[in-house]
């Protein structure tokens, strides 16, 4: 698993611990967290909550009237620091 599976996979672990479901998905370039946020939470819930994305590289809640709240984290996957990291037609 890369580093930001593992590092997102805490994350996820320490939502599930105070109690929200979360859920991991790899992407290309990210891993991502999203858990649902009930609508009653405590203040010490949502410090601990906010203490835990933090430590990932982005993070908001996602609020919608049919939806409910989404809390997402996202955990940027390492970019290669050798090769043709700029691609074709890149110049330095």
């Amino acid at each position: 698993m890369p580093g930001s599976g593992v590092s997102a996979a805490a994350i996820a672990a320490r939502l599930s611990a105070v109690g929200l479901l979360a859920r991991v998905e790899e992407h290309a370039r990210f891993t991502s967290v999203e858990a649902e946020v009930p609508k009653t939470l405590s203040v010490e819930t949502w410090r601990e909550v906010l203490e835990v994305v933090a430590e990932a590289d982005r993070f908001g809640l996602l609020a919608t009237s049919l939806n409910g709240r989404t809390l997402w984290a996202v955990v940027r996957k390492t970019v290669p620091t050798t090769g043709d990291v700029g691609g074709p037609g890149y110049q330095r």
